[in-house]
């Protein structure tokens, strides 16, 4: 029983979405070599970066998490509405009819 209980911390690790963001679409995503989680609701977007980024990597982060957002939905981001850093980000987006 006690060797279950480390799986379970684990199995909770995965990316999970702000409470906005609950039965937004998933999409899992890899460039770079760095696993990245976005979520769409409506015209709202979350995205997550999973796994840990050393000194100096956020800024690069940062710029590839906006580069994926209008890829990833199909959308364009108002980037005047994203708030975040290069662990989570979140924002509006101008999404065509």
């Amino acid at each position: 029983m006690k060797a279950l209980i480390p799986l379970l911390f684990l199995a909770a690790c995965g990316a999970s979405p702000a409470p906005e963001f609950l039965g937004a679409t998933r999409s899992d995503v890899t460039l770079n070599g760095r696993a990245y989680t976005v979520f769409q609701k409506g015209e709202r977007v979350e995205i997550i970066r999973l796994g840990h980024a050393k000194r100096g990597e956020h800024q690069a982060i940062r710029a590839t998490m906006i580069e994926l957002i209008p890829r990833v939905t199909g959308c364009k981001l108002r980037e005047s509405t994203l708030t975040g850093d290069s662990g989570e980000m979140r924002g509006s987006l101008d999404c065509p009819a």
